[in-house]
């Protein structure tokens, strides 16, 4: 038998009988179905399926469980979960997927609408060269990753956040990349956390602060005044002078404070919250800013927000993005802004990817986005070029 492409897995005949057409009339004839997980797998032992259709509710070995079985088989295709169970059933599925690493492009009710199977085949498409490559990273060491930041192989990217209100450019957040010798540009998720884990953290943020710093000059002497935001770990946050070290960064550069921001992210759980908490205050009296990222997952919470003077909120990107088609994704970012205006916070909508995301946050008062919609992370060189194309083709603004 020809290896089939795509995977149909759903007990009821039925279903199988209406999406096979559909498939048919997209283009997609090599397709494959079996009516029990069982006999999935069976299938996924002697062939490399490249889509796999999920139903959810299923006798014997249910979705979930089935879920669970594809990470142990490390597959790498793509997963579309399908199910006739609610929205927020639906929703918990496809995190609990993603939490197992498997590359779900999203989940749909049945019957399974035509335009939205349509709409998810392109995204199959198109990301199928970007998961190959996510497969094949790989893992660094600690001394490949201190050789990075000895041998000044760390460069910042720069991603724009702008103005809801009026469209205009704000602020650029710094995003550390790694360019390998050999491996090209790495992506700050394989180094970062070998860095926190291995006490080298405090380097890599030095030399990311120091090259926002100086790059934020830079504009400035072209005309060209703007926010920079810099991430710090929460492991920054163990030495009591790394407000001194962060303001001295700031004044030497001919930075003012008041236009650094620096974005806190818990990784994880910390031993000792005094110190922390320490440190952020002396950073809010010294007029640096302070921006909790993620908002509303890890370990970000409404307890942060009462013990440490945050004033932005970036609200995360998976309660941004198709929030306005998604109940508990547009209940959650309504909340959050609905939080930060009352807690007098400037509220940044991350995650802004297409024309409805940043219709709805706009009119939901958001005060900043930052997404693919908008830039995707790029050199400093490239910041001017790319300004002049958004002042083109930036969405129109009505009267709010």
């Amino acid at each position: 038998m020809t290896a089939p492409e795509i995977l149909l897995i759903d007990d009821d005949p039925f279903q199988i009988k209406l999406l096979l057409p559909q498939l048919a009339n997209l283009g997609h004839d090599s397709v494959e179905y079996c009516t029990s997980g069982a006999q999935a797998l069976a299938l996924l032992e002697a062939h490399q399926i490249d889509l796999i259709f999920l139903d959810l509710n299923m006798p014997g070995m249910d979705g979930i469980e089935f879920l669970r079985r594809l990470a142990e088989l490390q597959y790498s295709g793509a997963l579309v979960l399908v199910s006739g169970e609610d929205e927020r059933i639906r929703e918990t599925a496809t995190r609990l997927a993603r939490s197992h690493r498997l590359n779900v492009l999203g989940h749909m009710n049945k019957p399974v609408p035509a335009e939205m199977l349509r709409t998810l085949l392109e995204t199959w498409r198109g990301m199928a060269p970007r998961a190959t490559a996510k497969a094949s990273s790989k893992c660094y060491g600690a001394a490949e990753v201190r050789r990075a930041i000895v041998g000044n192989e760390l460069v910042n990217h720069y991603q724009p956040k702008v103005d809801m209100a009026s469209g205009t450019l704000q602020g650029v957040e710094t995003l550390v990349r790694w360019q390998h010798p050999d491996d090209g540009l790495v992506l700050p998720n394989q180094f970062v956390g070998v860095a926190e884990e291995h006490g080298l953290i405090d380097d890599l943020t030095r030399i990311v602060l120091g090259g926002a710093l100086e790059q934020s000059q830079r504009w400035r002497d072209e005309g060209l005044a703007l926010q920079v935001a810099v991430n710090i770990s929460m492991d920054n946050l163990s030495r009591l002078d790394f407000p001194d070290f962060v303001l001295s960064q700031a004044v030497s550069s001919g930075v003012a404070a008041h236009d650094l921001i620096l974005e806190v992210t818990e990784s994880r759980l910390m031993s000792d919250n005094l110190m922390p908490l320490d440190i952020l205050t002396r950073l809010r009296l010294k007029h640096i800013n302070l921006s909790i990222d993620d908002f509303g997952t890890g370990h970000s919470s409404l307890a942060k927000l009462r013990d440490i003077p945050f004033n932005e909120l970036k609200i995360d990107h998976s309660f941004v993005h198709g929030a306005c088609r998604d109940n508990t994704r547009r209940a959650i970012a309504m909340a959050s802004l609905a939080m930060a205006r009352q807690l007098g916070m400037t509220s940044v909508g991350e995650g802004v990817e297409d024309q409805a995301d940043w219709d709805f946050m706009r009119q939901q008062g958001c005060d900043l986005a930052q997404g693919f919609f908008i830039a995707r992370p790029m050199p400093a060189r490239a910041l001017l070029p790319w300004l002049a194309d958004w002042e083109a083709r930036r969405p129109l603004v009505p009267p709010a």
